[in-house]
């Protein structure tokens, strides 16, 4: 079962546990979700913002 993050400092803090990222595009927001072992986690900004996130994730990153 998926689960949304709203804050964006744990979603960096999780996703150096993460296997991966992918990376959804759309038009008024980007959305991130993170695959853990047990869990997929997701996180909804600006485009704007997704840039500055992505760069801070430690984790590989993949575009959908």
């Amino acid at each position: 079962m998926p689960s949304e993050i709203h804050d964006v400092e744990e979603f960096i803090a999780i996703s150096e546990r993460a296997e991966y990222c992918d990376v959804k595009r759309t038009r008024g927001v980007v959305k991130l979700k993170l695959r853990t072992p047990r869990r997929l986690y997701t996180l909804k900004v600006e485009p704007v913002k997704a840039e500055e996130v992505i760069k801070k994730l430690q984790c590989e990153i993949r575009e959908i």
